[in-house]
């Protein structure tokens, strides 16, 4: 039996955005929460948490200066400090940007330069196991092709469609360059565990077809066929017969983790204009996650939550009761993130807005002074980590065939 995966996090998002100036800005996370200025206390809050686990990622933006030119100054500091501490870093290579070189998720040629970076990555630091090629891969795709916020700032299906077809095949492609390297990689695919509602009837198609909309992502990494109604929708705007081919026809032999990320905000109301909005929790995270393990039959970890002070401890019992409740009813859950370490910045605003405003929702504040919730989260883990009943297989971590099922196209 294996312990069960008690984990932080440490943001790391990078995106473009647009200033009210018509410049362009970089939001790096790790520069906002002075990660690269505190990063050594930072590993070491992680160690005397009692965390053994840490959603981390060094900047992908600043590594990957070139084509087959990598920058991996500061990834070796950190790697080591991990590896001396006893800390097992979940790798997290991608977080909702690209270099600048690249320049956005519509480069076609994304997933080679990906994927050569996947494979670098792994070839430098061989002995790590837990990877996280492409975070939230529905949240990347939609804020920065759908809602116009991020990166091309693109709004309509078909860059929807293209940011998602160009995520999905990095992703699979990065898969595969990392177990040339690692085979017995496990791969926490980390996504954002959503559902919609509809307000009245008349909403019902629309909330039907953002319920199917949101599985695209893990269908095409996991090769779970989407439905015809689905599969219609991507031919419809802009992916190929023969890119639809690629991705129900390809084979990898991966172990996967369905990672699910829920947050107050997950769930959501569709409105008769059409518009949706947040509902808040109104099935919780129990119905949502056994929602995405039906679909998918593996094992789930919860990789993202937090909530704000002074609901947050609150959140976080919450959070802790669903998922024992999954556990007692025979969903194999390897693990539980309280994301993140320290306060984050402007996600109040989706990190649409440079406004410099600090979100509480870390286990620490900005001066690394522990928050109530911080507390709360080390008294959980003193308490359950020994619990068998948290306990899991290497029978639930076993490499499972990629390959689509009822495909029809």
């Amino acid at each position: 039996m294996n312990k069960f995966m008690f984990a932080t996090g440490i943001e790391n998002s990078y995106p473009t955005i647009v200033l009210p100036d018509g410049s362009t800005k970089r939001v790096d996370e790790l520069e906002k929460a002075k990660h690269y200025q505190y990063w050594k206390e930072d590993l070491h809050l992680v160690k005397e948490s009692g965390i053994e686990f840490l959603r981390y990622g060094g900047p992908y933006y600043k590594i990957h200066q070139a084509p087959g030119r990598f920058d991996w100054s500061f990834t070796d500091e950190t790697n080591y400090e991990m590896k001396r501490l006893g800390i097992t870093p979940i790798v997290d290579l991608c977080h909702f940007g690209v270099p600048d070189w690249i320049g956005n998720f519509q480069n076609p040629d994304f997933p080679v330069y990906f994927a050569d970076y996947a494979r670098a990555y792994a070839k430098r630091f061989p002995d790590q196991r837990y990877y996280t090629p492409i975070n939230e891969i529905f949240i990347a795709a939609m804020f920065s092709a759908q809602y116009g916020w991020w990166n091309e700032r693109l709004s309509s299906e078909k860059s929807y469609v293209t940011a998602l077809k160009n995520l999905c095949k990095a992703n699979l492609m990065a898969i595969e360059a990392i177990l040339e390297i690692q085979p017995n990689a496990v791969f926490i695919q980390s996504e954002s565990c959503e559902y919609f509602h509809a307000e009245d009837p008349s909403c019902q198609a629309k909330a039907d077809f953002l319920n199917q909309k949101r599985f695209l992502p893990l269908d095409l990494t996991v090769g779970h066929a989407p439905s015809e109604s689905m599969q219609q929708y991507l031919l419809n705007n802009g992916m190929t017969k023969a890119e639809y081919a690629w991705f129900r026809n390809h084979s990898t032999k991966a172990t996967f983790i369905v990672g699910t990320d829920y947050y107050v905000t997950n769930e959501h109301m569709v409105h008769p204009n059409g518009h949706t909005s947040a509902s808040g929790d109104l099935f919780g995270y129990y119905t949502v996650a056994m929602q995405y393990y039906q679909r998918y039959g593996l094992p789930l970890m919860h990789t993202e939550t937090n909530m704000k002070e002074p609901m947050a401890i609150e959140w976080l019992q919450k959070q802790w009761a669903n998922l024992v409740r999954l556990k007692n009813d025979g969903v194999p859950i390897v693990g539980f993130t309280w994301y993140s370490l320290i306060d984050q910045v402007d996600w109040d605003t989706a990190l649409r807005e440079d406004n410099g405003n600090i979100n509480s929702l870390g286990m620490y504040d900005m001066d690394r002074n522990i928050r109530p919730l911080g507390e709360a989260y080390q008294k959980l883990i003193k308490e359950w980590s020994q619990e068998p009943v948290l306990n899991w297989s290497n029978a639930d971590l076993k490499p499972v065939d990629r390959k689509m099922v009822a495909a029809t196209l």
